[in-house]
Order: C-alpha cells, then sequence, then structure tokens
C-alpha cells in the first residue's frame, strides 16, 4: 500500500490539498510503502531516483525488497518497517505543486537543497526511533551521501547507506579528463533539450519511448511507470513531462555536490556500513574510477579501505 505525502523544506509534513499553495518554500512530495507484515523494528528505507525520473520508478524495487525480506522466516529487525521514495523538487508530483515557484528558478534545484529537505525529515519527529537505511541511484547516490553532512560520527542516524550506480567522483578524477566530461555534459545537456517532451497520450508515449533510446533499453515496467507517473496533463489536451527539460538539463552541470559527496563517503564509511552497487553495462560511470577515487581518498586521509564495493 503507498499514500502520498508532501514535505515543507524544514521536514514537516503538509496537506496534499495544501501543497501547490504559493505560501513558503518548495515542496518535496514522498510515497510511503507499506504491507501487512511490517515491523516497528524493523528498517525504514528512503529511495531517491536520478536525473529524469521520479519516485515510482523504485517501486519493481521496493516491492521486490518487501517480499524477501518481509516473510515470516526473517528476523523482526531484517523486516522493513516503511519505506519512502522522494520526488527531487523539480520532479515529478514535486515538479506539479512547485511550478509557480520553479519558474523563478531557472538555474534549477542543486542535489544540495533535495538532500536537505530529505535530511529535515530524517530529524522531524515522525521519524523518531526509526531505524534509517538510504538507497539513491546515480545523482540520487550522491544525494543520499550527503545526508550526513555535518553530522558528528557518534550521532549518524542511519543503518546503512546503499549507492548505486553513483555519480559521485573525486574533484582530482573529474578534472584528470576535464575535456571529455564536459564534452559528455554538453552533449547530454544539448540532447535533454533537444528531446521530445510532449505526447497525445500516455499510452501514445509508452509506444514512443518503448522504440527509441534511451527508454527502449530500460525493463517495460520502468518504461510504462514512465509513462504513468512522469507525465501529467496539459490544457490542449496532450501530456508532457513533469520535469521540464529546461529543469533537468540544469542538473548536469552541477558537479559539485557529486564531490562532496566523495569526500562525506572517506568520512563516514569507517562508522557507516555503505554498500556500492553496479549494473553489468558501464556505460556512464566507471565502477574502477569510483573505487580508484574513493580510495585515494581514503589513504590520503589515513583510513583503511575497508568500505563495501
Amino acid at each position: 500500500m503507498s499514500t502520498l505525502h508532501f514535505l515543507n523544506d524544514d521536514g514537516t509534513e503538509c496537506k496534499v490539498s495544501d501543497a501547490s499553495s504559493p505560501a513558503g518554500g518548495l515542496k518535496t512530495a514522498a510515497k510511503r510503502y507499506t504491507n501487512g507484515q511490517a515491523n516497528p523494528e524493523g528498517l525504514t528505507l528512503f529511495f531517491a531516483h536520478c536525473i529524469g525520473t521520479h519516485k515510482e520508478h523504485w517501486e519493481p524495487v521496493i516491492d521486490k525488497l518487501f517480499s524477501i525480506l518481509n516473510s515470516n522466516s526473517k528476523h523482526p529487525r531484517q523486516r522493513i518497517r516503511e519505506a519512502w521514495a522522494f520526488d527531487w523538487q523539480n520532479h515529478g508530483d514535486s515538479a506539479v505543486v512547485n511550478e509557480e515557484k520553479l519558474n523563478d528558478r531557472p538555474e534549477g534545484i542543486s542535489v544540495y537543497e533535495w538532500s536537505a529537505a530529505i535530511r529535515n525529515f530524517v530529524h522531524s519527529p515522525r521519524m523518531k526511533g526509526h531505524r534509517i537505511v538510504p538507497l539513491g541511484h546515480s545523482a540520487g547516490a550522491g544525494t543520499m551521501m550527503l545526508l550526513t553532512l555535518e553530522i558528528p560520527l557518534s550521532e549518524i542516524p542511519y543503518v546503512a547507506l546503499v549507492l548505486i550506480e553513483a555519480t559521485m567522483i573525486t574533484r582530482e578524477h573529474f578534472y584528470e579528463s576535464f575535456d571529455a566530461r564536459i564534452e559528455t555534459m554538453e552533449f547530454t545537456i544539448n540532447a535533454t533539450l533537444g528531446r521530445r517532451d510532449t505526447w497525445p497520450s500516455k499510452e501514445f508515449a509508452f509506444e514512443w519511448m518503448s522504440k527509441r533510446f534511451p527508454w527502449q533499453f530500460w525493463d517495460q515496467r520502468i518504461v510504462r511507470i514512465m509513462a504513468d507517473y512522469g507525465l501529467k496533463d496539459t490544457s490542449t489536451g496532450e501530456v508532457q513531462l513533469k520535469c521540464t527539460k529546461e529543469q533537468e538539463a540544469t542538473l548536469y552541470p552541477d558537479v559539485d555536490p557529486h564531490f562532496e559527496a566523495m569526500d562525506e563517503l572517506a568520512r563516514v564509511c569507517q562508522t557507516l556500513p555503505v554498500h556500492a552497487v553496479w549494473g553489468e553495462t558501464e556505460d556512464i560511470v566507471y565502477a574502477s574510477r569510483f573505487l580508484v577515487g574513493h580510495i585515494l581518498i581514503l589513504e590520503q586521509s589515513g583510513r583503511n579501505t575497508g568500505c563495501d564495493r
């Protein structure tokens, strides 16, 4: 079962009916997932998506984890208490309720701002007593890594952290191949801005995406979720991306948070179990380069390289 929630930028919740109010700052949409076998001693999972997707893209993963971890054979502390998936403030349902405010934010919404909103929710009364495990994909991995910012090692409120195809990298490794990275970044930005963003219907969009890059390489369940939850109705009767092309394009040059996330990983990994997960195809971020950078900063800081990888 899932329920939709909206969070203020200070981590407090607001009514769904009030989410589009012009008062206050940007809102963060979140879905809470539970099932009948949840246990208050179990884990609370937090999910952050990558650029250009949204919170519902995690649903196949969440369903699978519930089926694996919430069986009666599992100890109560190994089960899932609940799961939360968050929309970046300019993605998904967040983008819909923040539409007017985003018109005044052409520079986009940094990873820092999204991470801060989730971090404030972690420290809200709603999460008191929860055993939280953040999971992030791509830019969402850096977002979750930054949840530990400015928190003493002895007070980190997480059980573990899972980084999936993280785009985190040391500043040194980024600038070693600066020209190639900028070329890739500019290509991605131009491709994003030139991409189609409006279709006659969600079903038409699903069929169209299923035949084209990059969606044709996705699991069909994920393409369907993109069409069902990533599009909004327009005044002309068509459907359009909730996250505008312009807002998405601003996020690719936002590299500083990913540098700092790498530094934060070095700081906390001796205290917090960190798991890095990679896909079979190294197409955008190379696991080996991530790990080399990770080991490098650990050695420079005098730490052992004992994190999971």
